[in-house]
């Protein structure tokens, strides 16, 4: 089956962070929409300056945005959710229990493979939730009459994963913070307002 490389690719990622699960995707983006989406929040507090995806993320994801004021290096949360937007760290031991972890593998990134992302949980429930909604709605491997509710066609792709274990396998123990990002006041943008 030519997603099981995606799943070796998981269990790696659990292997490095520490993490009970991991969910691979195609982007943080798409991490970010899922964990939005199972929450089911009505409003999500982000900082001014952030990239432009988040905040679209917890709109289509049926939030309202507030927006905070907050310097932040690596990770913030999207308040008061139990998820973190983790998309400039990347190291080994990362993982916190009870969190949902948001990565990302962009080139810009640290894994820095072309494109990526991954949920890093510990819940068996959004887990099996996760899968199904990363896979159209259905169980990988199902045809569409396994469908059982509307989801989104995001799995990470078997040649994105098998670039994302080699890169993993030579990754280093330890890898700092990316540094800050001059990220825009997406708080002043028309269509955020």
């Amino acid at each position: 089956m030519p997603y099981q490389v995606t799943r070796r690719f998981e269990e790696e990622l659990c292997n490095y962070t520490g993490s009970p699960y991991a969910v691979a995707l195609n982007s943080c983006t798409a991490a970010l929409l899922l964990c939005v989406e199972w929450f089911k929040p009505l409003t999500v507090s982000i900082p001014k300056h952030t990239y432009v995806s988040v905040p679209q993320v917890i709109i289509r994801g049926g939030a309202k945005v507030k927006w905070r004021d907050e310097d932040w290096e690596g990770v913030y949360q999207l308040e008061p959710l139990s998820v973190w937007d983790c998309a400039r760290r990347f190291t080994s031991g990362m993982y916190r229990m009870g969190q949902f972890q948001c990565v990302s593998f962009a080139a810009a990134k640290i894994l820095g493979i072309e494109q990526g992302g991954a949920i890093l949980h510990d819940d068996p429930i959004a887990d099996s939730w996760f899968r199904r909604m990363r896979f159209d709605g259905r169980t990988e491997g199902k045809s569409t009459e396994d469908i059982t509710e509307v989801g989104h066609h995001v799995i990470m792709l078997p040649s994105i994963a098998a670039q994302a274990l080699l890169r993993l396998y030579h990754l280093p123990k330890h890898n700092p913070d990316m540094p800050g990002c001059p990220y825009p006041d997406l708080s002043q943008v028309e269509v955020f307002k």
